[in-house]
């Protein structure tokens, strides 16, 4: 058993000084006053991480709405005097080959 890096022969020296330190009357008191203080910080954790999510979704919807994605179809080839070019990168190559054979 592992809670926060504290193993259980630490919680046991733990609870042992807040025992001698607060006293058994007390002891009980302060338990109760840290359970509720946990579970307040779980209760604004998950309404935060909801409040989170609700935003992130309603920010995607409008993004939807402004910019419809576009359909995944591929570039039609391009046809160059001997050849076909599939692709933007073999478009850009034939080019460079013909400026720089054209300048040679």
């Amino acid at each position: 058993m592992n809670i926060f890096g504290v193993g259980l022969p630490e919680m046991i020296l733990i609870m042992l000084v807040a025992l001698l330190v607060f006293g058994p009357k007390k002891l009980p008191e302060i338990g109760r006053s840290m359970g509720k203080a946990i579970k307040g910080f779980q209760d604004a954790s998950r309404e935060f991480e909801s409040e989170f999510k609700r935003e992130a979704d309603r920010m995607e919807q409008v993004t939807l709405q402004v910019d419809p994605p576009t359909p995944n179809v591929a570039p039609a080839p391009i046809k160059t005097g001997a050849a076909t070019l599939d692709s933007p990168a073999e478009v850009a190559i034939a080019e460079v080959k013909a400026v720089t054979t054209a300048d040679a």
